[in-house]
């Protein structure tokens, strides 16, 4: 049986430091991490190699900037803990995908069906996965198109990632509160 949690918060808020955390408790020998990120600059490649540096080598790594779900079913067979870091850079790259921005209806409708997608493969895994993601839509609207397609489909993503998920963490200046349990369901 799986078990889905996630990991949410602002830009450098503690989410992956806390997220490794909990996934080393789970006491698996075999851990494996899907890295969503895509290195187009130093920048990017410095903050890769420190994840890397912190995960230390007892972690199988699976790249996935794109079609996740067949990551996850590939480290299922060799692990029964599934680190994803992250959601919201995997989103990044699902809408950097589109040539034209201009159809939200079908940009929405893509998403959907590629979170599902996530979240089957993790019901089916037989383990324990965490999804990291950030929490974009706490400032103030974007004044451009692109950062506000980004935060909808992010809250979006979240939303049906954390509906989904046993657990579901906050995590603000390196403080984390298991926020699930404490929902107002209605």
């Amino acid at each position: 049986m799986s078990k889905i949690i996630l990991v949410t918060g602002g830009a450098r808020s503690g989410k992956s430091t806390f997220a490794e955390r909990l996934a080393t408790k789970c006491n698996s020998e075999k851990k494996a991490y899907i890295a969503t990120a895509q290195i187009f600059d130093e920048e990017m490649k410095y903050r890769v190699k420190l994840h890397q540096s912190r995960r230390g080598e007892d972690w199988l790594t699976f790249e996935a900037p794109f079609r996740a779900e067949i990551a996850i079913k590939k480290a299922a067979k060799v692990s029964n803990l599934i680190l994803f870091d992250c959601l919201t850079i995997y989103l990044s790259n699902f809408i950097c995908s589109f040539d034209n921005l201009d159809d939200i209806d079908k940009i929405y409708r893509e998403l959907k069906i590629i979170i599902n997608d996530l979240i089957n493969a993790a019901k089916d895994f037989e383990g324990t996965i965490i999804f990291v993601t950030n929490e974009v839509g706490d400032g103030i609207v974007p004044e451009n198109k692109l950062a506000r397609i980004y935060r909808d489909c992010a809250g979006i993503a979240n939303q049906m990632v954390a509906a989904s998920a046993e657990e579901v963490y906050l995590v603000v200046a390196g403080i984390a509160v298991e926020i699930k349990n404490l929902a107002f369901n209605v």
